[in-house]
């Protein structure tokens, strides 16, 4: 890996920009819709969890919609509810909370190489991770951008294993004119802080199985359909009223975030381009990525710098970065040791994770924090 090069010093500057700050509706709006349901008491996987579902199901063009506690929570219990065994395959990049789902279940996750322009998981490696023992393929959207649905569609069909995905990043992206959310067996968002679409915390599973769906809405309440008598082993994954609520006055504001998302991506790609050693998540054509986040690479031979050095170079200049996703998950503690059985590298995947630097990104970052972002970034990688 290579070092920083030697600079001036100077003291720590207190960031100027957040990395990440929501978009929120007003209060009073959310409020507004919420005052009634609180008056008559049903606040958990009432009225309006049933409005944002409809809603929700009518956006992303799929029959069904259930809303859970969180992304994490959707992906473990879609696992549980479709009785998976096995293995299950997954990119070796991204959050760690898409393996964990898969360990909660008892599951092996399997991982896979990723392409080194789009990012995602690579469909042509996927084949190479099949075996007898595997239940599922596991896509993820990384940062928002749409992995190559109809390849890994056509490999699943062969292999008779479901196909999944961790659409966490996802929402407001759309593949081929059609937006995410109807794809494969199903489909899981997340609606925390970080994401476009904001419930403060829950997530939202889509499928077009209304049997998978009914089941759904029992795991989410500990595998009881309302007879007090369970008919699978589910958890308390209810989404809120008020959480519901604070979704459902986001959504029109949703256009809009995706659209100011992808200017200050585009802008953030105009002003870092050409620079030796620095590149870019690749968007196939006619797909939308929503640039939940936004991140370069860093390939340090070219560029002198290594991704945590340059991290740590633009934390003393009041420029705040993450490394999403460093290392890869095939690297981490909880994860050590279920790739030794696999003779094929991830070499991609890995690079990747060695080189990533994500940036601010977020509505309300005004143009000017964008260009001074990266002419900071510009005059760092140019101190050589």
């Amino acid at each position: 890996m290579a070092s920083a090069p030697k600079l001036v010093p100077h003291p720590e500057v207190e960031p100027s920009v957040g990395f990440m700050q929501p978009t929120l509706p007003s209060l009073d709006e959310v409020m507004e819709v919420y005052r009634d349901v609180y008056r008559g008491g049903v606040i958990s996987n009432g009225q309006l969890v049933e409005r944002l579902e409809r809603a929700l199901a009518e956006r992303l063009r799929v029959g069904h919609c259930v809303a859970v506690s969180s992304c994490t929570s959707g992906l473990i219990l879609l696992m549980k509810t479709l009785g998976l065994r096995g293995e299950v395959i997954l990119p070796a990049f991204t959050s760690f909370a898409t393996g964990e789902a898969i360990l909660w279940n008892g599951l092996t996750p399997v991982f896979a190489d990723c392409q080194a322009d789009t990012w995602n998981i690579d469909p042509i490696d996927v084949t190479h991770r099949l075996t007898p023992l595997t239940a599922a393929i596991l896509g993820v959207h990384m940062y928002g951008n749409p992995v190559e649905v109809r390849s890994l569609q056509t490999i699943a069909k062969d292999a008779r294993v479901k196909l999944l995905f961790d659409a966490a990043h996802a929402f407001g992206s759309s593949l081929s004119g059609r937006p995410i959310g109807g794809f494969g067996d199903a489909e899981v968002f997340s609606l925390a802080p970080t994401k476009i679409l904001v419930a403060g915390e829950g997530g939202i599973i889509t499928t077009n199985d209304a049997a998978l769906a009914l089941r759904l809405r029992a795991a989410r309440n500990c595998g009881d359909l309302g007879a007090y008598n369970p008919v699978l082993c589910g958890l308390n994954a209810r989404m809120s009223e008020f959480h519901a609520a604070l979704a459902l006055n986001g959504l029109a504001m949703v256009e809009e975030k995706v659209k100011r998302h992808n200017k200050i991506a585009a802008e953030y790609q105009r002003l870092l381009a050409g620079i030796p050693g620095v590149s870019f998540q690749s968007v196939r054509h006619r797909n939308v990525s929503n640039y939940k986040d936004f991140s370069i690479h860093l390939t340090s031979s070219l560029c002198g710098w290594a991704a945590q050095d340059l991290c740590t170079e633009l934390k003393r200049r009041g420029v705040p970065t993450k490394r999403c996703f460093q290392p890869p998950l095939h690297k981490q503690k909880i994860f050590a040791g279920l790739h030794t059985r696999f003779d094929r590298p991830l070499f991609v995947a890995e690079w990747i994770s060695e080189g990533i630097v994500s940036l601010p990104i977020y509505p309300s970052l005004r143009n000017e924090d964008v260009h001074s972002i990266a002419g900071t970034i510009r005059e760092v990688l140019h101190a050589r």
